[in-house]
């Protein structure tokens, strides 16, 4: 039998004792080491839920517009692209475009249209004095099918008018003055049978004015304060037009003898600024209803009708700035002492007053500075006059500035003094 020595046993036994205890040591490092990133990664789990946004399955969607009639459907996208094109609004009034409720915003009526009672449709448009600035009115005006009224006086849209506007069926009143709009004559609203109103003064439309214009169903023409050259057409004298006006442009030419006759219900005749050329018309006597005549700042020359004595109702009767000449009528002024409150024969080459018209005169009615008499004050130069006399300017039919087409009621004024 093998014996063990008792000492080497003891060691045996220590070292066995000493390994154990070194392995369990080392299993509890490495669980406690497991356990810490376990609950590390918890951590960090709970940390990045915490910061993450949740996210809902659905975005929030805005509920559809709901309109009171599907033509306002229609031009709701017209007017919004329409706004999107505004440069400037100094006023504020695209803030009130917003919605479904077109009715409701500021420069927008609506109407029910002709053709159904029961349906609400845009009407009309109103932007007077709104001052907005658009380069273009093509693609908004064109495309509201059922407009019967638009006036945007006073604002800086550009451009040209479309003739897209010509398929306007309801449109009867177009107001465009005081823009920047330019370009030709609109001819779109030639044949436009509704269209009664039509206003593009103060704008920079050029070239010349269709001559069919004058003989459409308009009421109203204003094509004053443009670039128009032209001629005054013949079939003006044809027109309908109970309002006209045809100041500030470049119309040249005479004064047609059959224009007053045409135009004799007028109370406003404006050819003021204008380049027209040759001797007034007899003709003009014919204008009994006017209460305003005014040719200043033209061309025109010879003596100064006796058939103005007519406009008993003239109260404003301008020929300042032209090339007048000759004895202003003792018979003019008798005529017309009655309402005239103005009447300027100022910066011509009249060289004698009689005493009837020195009456009016006295009054300031009668404005004859700067002419050629020579014993009233603030006369034209003794050269200047002799200048402009020693270049004859004669008038075809000179006889007919005496001729006088209605019967004269004067105001208590002695006919003696009459020539």
């Amino acid at each position: 039998m093998m014996s063990i020595h008792p000492q080497k046993f003891l060691v045996s036994i220590g070292l066995y004792i000493f390994l154990l205890f070194l392995l369990i040591s080392l299993l509890s490092i490495i669980h406690t080491s497991a356990l810490h990133n376990t609950n590390k990664g918890h951590s960090r789990k709970k940390s990045v839920a915490k910061s993450s946004p949740i996210i809902s399955a659905t975005s929030p969607i805005s509920p559809p517009l709901v309109f009171a009639d599907q033509r306002l459907q229609l031009v709701y996208p017209v007017i919004q692209k329409f706004k999107s094109s505004i440069t400037l609004d100094p006023l504020g009034v695209t803030k009130t475009w917003v919605g479904s409720d077109i009715c409701s915003y500021k420069g927008f009526y609506c109407d029910t249209p002709p053709y159904n009672s029961s349906a609400v449709a845009l009407a009309s448009i109103d932007f007077n004095g709104f001052q907005l600035s658009a380069p273009t009115l093509d693609g908004f005006i064109d495309q509201l099918p059922d407009i019967a009224l638009f006036h945007a006086n006073t604002n800086n849209f550009g451009g040209t008018i479309t003739p897209q506007i010509s398929k306007l069926p309801y449109l009867y009143e177009l107001d465009l003055s005081n823009n920047q709009l330019s370009g030709p004559f609109p001819v779109a609203v030639l044949g436009m049978e509704t269209l009664t109103f039509l206003d593009i003064r103060f704008n920079l439309f050029s070239g010349a004015v269709p001559p069919q214009i004058f003989t459409e169903n308009l009421q109203v023409l204003f094509i004053n304060n443009n670039i128009f050259n032209q001629s005054l057409p013949d079939n003006l004298a044809s027109t309908h037009i109970l309002l006209l006006t045809l100041a500030n442009n470049k119309f040249n030419g005479p004064i047609p003898r059959n224009l007053p006759k045409a135009l004799a219900t007028l109370s406003e005749v404006l050819l003021l600024n204008n380049q027209l050329t040759g001797c007034l018309p007899y003709e003009i006597g014919y204008l009994q209803e006017a209460t305003v005549f005014d040719v200043g700042n033209n061309q025109l020359t010879g003596p100064l009708p006796f058939s103005l004595s007519c406009l008993e109702k003239a109260e404003i009767l301008n020929f300042a700035g032209n090339l007048l000449y000759g004895m202003v009528p003792e018979v003019v002024c008798a005529g017309l002492m009655g309402n005239l409150v103005n009447f300027s024969l100022s910066h011509n080459y009249f060289n004698a007053v009689g005493p009837i018209c020195r009456v009016l005169i006295q009054r300031g009615v009668l404005d004859v500075t700067n002419n050629c008499i020579p014993d009233l004050p603030l006369q034209r130069s003794i050269l200047e006059c002799a200048d402009f006399f020693a270049q004859p300017r004669m008038c075809p039919l000179m006889w007919y500035h005496t001729f006088i087409p209605c019967k004269l009621h004067f105001h208590n004024t002695p006919l003696s003094s009459v020539p």
